[in-house]
């Protein structure tokens, strides 16, 4: 009997509110991954490395302007004293970083240590970055209150490409931006899905599911994918083209 071993990614997230975590991340998926052991997290409090009664770990920028940012020396002393292997991974979620994707995601999952530093206002001195080589990651072209509502999406996406936190291989590879490169799916979207009754409020599920034959299935599913791709996703219509091309 072959004995299956899972790999356990550990996440380390820097924040000025520690009870934000692990809320969503503790349950469904990512829960029962985390009750089997298949990734972990150590909350560090910034604050803890304030060194006034206040507790304070920020400042006015240089230069002027709205808003505040971490302080660099509340900030080293909490990375220098939780991070030992220097080789680990840094993130700082930052709208001006680059885009989150998939393909990232996969990359990051190979990783034994995650490190996520949590920023709030207008985020953390420039020299911190600098000097730990943080790697800053946007999920998207838009800005949230703090990197703790990021790292929920960057944590749960990491721990989907994690081997055993899905059931199957193929809930990832067909949903949408799941498949690997060269797969069928490859910049396809999903294509929809119906469940029971098969008759709802007069709005019927399309006969070919009801009909039991795999192969008709799948094509109708294909084809539903190319359809809703090219009409939500021009720009990844066009990459699929050119590869089945």
């Amino acid at each position: 009997m072959k004995l299956t071993i899972f790999f356990m990614i550990k996440f380390k997230i820097f924040t000025i509110f520690p009870d934000l975590f692990p809320q969503i991340l503790a349950k469904s998926i990512t829960g029962e991954a985390l009750k089997n052991q298949l990734w972990n997290f150590e909350i560090i409090n910034i604050r803890d490395y304030a060194n006034d009664e206040r507790k304070t770990i920020d400042d006015s920028p240089f230069g002027g302007g709205a808003g505040m940012l971490f302080k660099p020396d509340i900030l080293y002393n909490a990375i220098n004293s939780n991070i030992i292997n220097n080789s680990a991974k840094i993130i700082y979620p930052s709208p001006r970083g680059r885009v989150f994707n998939q393909n990232l995601a996969r990359e990051l999952a190979n990783c034994e240590e995650i490190n996520i530093i949590c920023g709030r206002y207008e985020g953390i001195d420039q020299r911190i970055i600098d000097m730990f080589n943080i790697d800053e990651i946007s999920i998207g072209d838009y800005v949230v209150s703090g990197g703790e509502i990021a790292s929920y999406v960057i944590i749960d996406a990491i721990l989907r490409n994690v081997k055993g936190v899905l059931g199957a291989s193929d809930s990832l590879e067909q949903e949408s931006f799941g498949a690997y490169e060269g797969h069928d799916y490859q910049y396809l979207l999903e294509y929809p899905h119906y469940t029971r009754p098969a008759d709802f409020m007069g709005l019927k599920v399309p006969e070919v599911l009801l009909s039991g034959h795999h192969a008709n299935i799948e094509k109708w599913r294909k084809e539903q994918s190319e359809i809703i791709t090219k009409k939500q996703r021009p720009d990844l219509y066009e990459k699929y083209l050119l590869k089945k091309n």
